[in-house]
């Protein structure tokens, strides 16, 4: 499946989905219009709290063209790349803090045909990235701790935004730049003005049906940004 390229992108996180209806859920998120959905995983290790694991993703994959944008919040990712991209991850984003062989771990994902991520947590600076950032596909920068769904937004995650989105400019590269953490219509527009390619969102998104409303508001508020933006 094609990496949709028209920004900004919206990929709703399914942590604040419906669990006992997800088949639903990923119906209707097509029909909305959106074109990805984020997969939390968590194992209760690296972060607290224990979500859901690869059999989920493989089920789901025939159901929906939705591009599966997997997010490992796990200790040592490496031990479960294979089966994540065996389940049909379209991307797999593993963390910086959690992986000791990053460059290993990410040209496996590429090699077993998936998109590769790396995740920063909010105190994590940028000079991880040196000598592996033209590898990758993309990059979340978190704006909140991970491990919990409805926390606030780290305000400082801008400055972070906007000095990456800087470093890809200046290296040539068209690394995606994705946020995920207290994201929401209201500061959908500055995030993308910082240089956001992907908004990730829970809560702020699936606590407010219809879907397709809720998209184009995301969409509409953060492409004002765009057009008022001297860059654009």
């Amino acid at each position: 499946m094609s990496t949709p390229t028209t920004r900004p992108i919206l990929s709703p996180s399914l942590l604040s989905a419906d669990f006992g209806k997800l088949d639903q859920e990923l119906a209707d998120l097509e029909e909305a219009g959106l074109s990805w959905v984020h997969w939390d995983v968590m194992d209760g290790a690296f972060v607290p709290n224990i979500t859901l694991g690869a059999p989920i993703v493989q089920k789901c994959r025939p159901k929906t063209h939705l591009f599966f944008d997997v997010h490992l919040m796990v200790d040592r990712p490496e031990r479960y790349l294979d089966q994540f991209l065996e389940a049909g991850a379209d991307l797999v984003c593993i963390h910086a803090e959690a992986c000791t062989h990053l460059e290993s771990a990410l040209s496996r994902i590429s090699h077993g045909g998936a998109r590769a991520a790396l995740a920063l947590n909010p105190h994590t600076p940028l000079n991880c990235l040196d000598y592996i950032l033209p590898q990758l596909d993309m990059v979340l920068i978190m704006s909140v701790n991970p491990g919990f769904g409805g926390q606030s937004f780290i305000p400082f995650s801008h400055r972070k935004i906007a000095d990456l989105a800087q470093r890809i400019r200046g290296e040539g590269l068209s690394t995606l730049i994705q946020v995920d953490g207290g994201v929401s219509p209201e500061n959908a527009g500055a995030l993308v003005a910082s240089g956001a390619d992907v908004l990730v969102s829970g809560s702020a998104f699936f606590a407010h049906p219809p879907y397709s409303e809720r998209h184009e508001l995301f969409l509409r508020q953060a492409r004002k940004e765009i057009r008022q933006s001297p860059e654009h």
